[in-house]
């Protein structure tokens, strides 16, 4: 082993065991790799062929490593094959791209999918060793490229369904194109977010908005409640007495540790917190205006359009009109000339949707009208033209 060599093979802590994958298509790329991640001390790395769908079929089925390569050799156009790959990684995977394409145009596309390094074959060993280690150690600031996406839902007032809507779009990202999603339920003395998902509430999100210099991944470990092997939520059901709503430098601070973790975070925030969350609510990201047809919410919605403004290539604004055709609200074109702008998905009032509200989430999958009224804000936000069906869970949509 070289001077040079030496000096970036640092020892890897036990922690990291089981934290790398390899798929590659070379015996001597495999071999240049295996020699990198034994001079790091790395035990146990997994090698597998395949490439990038190899990878992608994977890790749609399994926890992400910390450090991942992947060769694109023989994959045509495969800046969207990484980005596919992407969607099922963890954000906090390091993703090391091998390949035998020269091109600066896919260079270019794999960094800005959030690729750590592309190398171009054959492998230079010191090089790959490096990006190793960086990735193993934390040393790299580039994984943070790949936070994941903010979802904010804002019930317009109480009773609009934003917790409905919140629950169903996180849960059906997570469970259908089985990525890592997070959710936040900010009403803390009301919220049925818990409820809704049949989970248990705790008392660790106060404790995070109260005393966030102690958020930390080992915190996060312990307090997020598992809702299926890709779901996460925090949510508390806290006294009614002594309220006080939460501070916004505590939210964006549990946010910024939960955006590194997840590919979607959904934030649930109702009507009484909104006003003092400005600032959050102009961050990169979707906001998502959940109201009823009713005339005071016909009035807050405008108002509520006016404060965030137009839609951006960093932020954008979509309202969901839950119930229309509700007795007790105004009709679609009566609520339009009230808003001044039509609502960009409806989902319509029906006995089915509120007996099937009444079991949850799980009621909510099966009940064809509230998914149809849905599918567009799935659509949207996974980036797919049309729903993917992954799971019996939605099946209607064949029809």
């Amino acid at each position: 082993m070289d001077a040079s060599v030496v000096q970036l093979a640092l020892p890897i802590p036990n922690l990291l065991a089981k934290t790398t994958m390899v798929f590659v298509s070379d015996g001597d790329s495999e071999g240049v790799i295996r020699q990198c991640l034994s001079d790091l001390s790395v035990p146990n790395p997994e090698f597998a062929t395949g490439g990038v769908d190899g990878a992608i079929a994977a890790l749609t089925k399994r926890a992400s490593p910390r450090l991942l390569i992947v060769d694109i050799q023989g994959t045509d156009d495969p800046v969207p094959h990484i980005r596919e790959l992407a969607n099922v990684c963890d954000p906090q995977t390091g993703v090391i791209v091998i390949g035998d394409v020269n091109d600066i145009r896919v260079y270019r596309g794999l960094k800005e999918v959030g690729v750590v390094e592309y190398y171009y074959k054959p492998l230079v060993r010191s090089l790959v060793l490096q990006t190793c280690q960086d990735i193993l150690t934390g040393a790299t600031t580039k994984v943070q490229s790949r936070d994941g996406k903010l979802i904010l839902v804002v019930s317009i007032r109480g009773g609009s369904g934003g917790t409905m809507i919140a629950t169903s779009t996180a849960r059906y990202l997570a469970e259908a194109h089985n990525r890592r999603v997070g959710l936040v339920d900010l009403d803390m003395q009301f919220g049925d977010s818990a409820l809704q998902l049949d989970a248990t509430p705790t008392h660790a999100l106060k404790e995070a908005l109260d005393h966030p210099e102690r958020v930390d991944e080992l915190f996060l470990d312990r307090a997020i409640i598992q809702v299926g092997a890709r779901l996460g939520l925090l949510a508390g059901l806290e006294p009614l007495a002594g309220f006080s709503p939460p501070n916004e430098a505590a939210v964006m601070s549990l946010l910024s540790h939960l955006l590194r973790r997840n590919r979607y975070v959904f934030v649930d925030i109702p009507s009484s917190v909104a006003p003092g969350l400005l600032h959050l609510l102009h961050l990169p990201g979707t906001v998502v205006l959940v109201s009823s047809a009713s005339l005071a919410c016909a009035r807050d919605v405008a108002r509520w359009r006016n404060e965030i403004g137009r839609n951006s290539a960093e932020l954008t604004m979509v309202h969901v009109l839950n119930k229309s055709g509700a007795n007790d609200g105004l009709s679609d074109e009566e609520f339009v000339r009230a808003v001044g702008v039509k609502p960009d998905i409806k989902i319509p009032f029906s006995r089915e949707i509120g007996a099937a509200a009444l079991l949850g989430v799980r009621g909510l999958e099966k009940c064809a009208p509230f998914q149809k009224g849905l599918a567009p804000l799935y659509r949207q936000l996974s980036g797919e033209e049309e729903v993917v069906i992954a799971s019996k869970a939605w099946h209607w949509f064949r029809q």
